[in-house]
């Protein structure tokens, strides 16, 4: 069992547009939330469709696609691994956030309104960043 990871994969659609930033070093890191939903019958037998919020980060040239492919509605897949960062807020207090760092990214369809060219979507793995 020493090969336990830290790994997670999750298929969903994007709740806002991506916002992207550049460090002071040119390092660009966006910060995606991400939808995902899970049907299942409750002890009543009732359908619940739930819906569950993912913050995702995403660091180097993984951005440029998502610059070009991602927006709000565009369903995706994503590879990565839980990390947990804290901070303390304005009063003080200690706050822990759990994030998904992302080291794969899949666009597996746009909303409607920017499908107008059928070219492939492109696939950039954690290997391709330069640091």
């Amino acid at each position: 069992m020493s090969t336990l990871r830290n790994k997670v994969q999750l298929i969903g659609h994007i709740g806002a547009d991506p916002v992207i930033k550049t460090s002071t070093n040119g390092t660009k890191v966006s910060s995606i939330r991400l939808a995902t939903k899970d049907l299942f019958k409750n002890k009543a037998g009732d359908w619940v469709d739930e819906t569950q919020w993912h913050t995702l980060v995403v660091w180097g040239n993984i951005n440029n696609m998502i610059e070009k492919h991602c927006q709000k509605g565009t369903q995706i897949l994503i590879e990565g691994k839980i990390v947990y960062r804290e901070y303390e807020d304005n009063n003080g207090d200690k706050r822990t956030i759990t994030e998904i760092k992302v080291g794969n990214i899949v666009v597996m369809n746009k909303p409607k309104a920017t499908q107008v060219n059928n070219r492939p979507e492109e696939e950039i793995t954690e290997e391709d960043l330069p640091f």
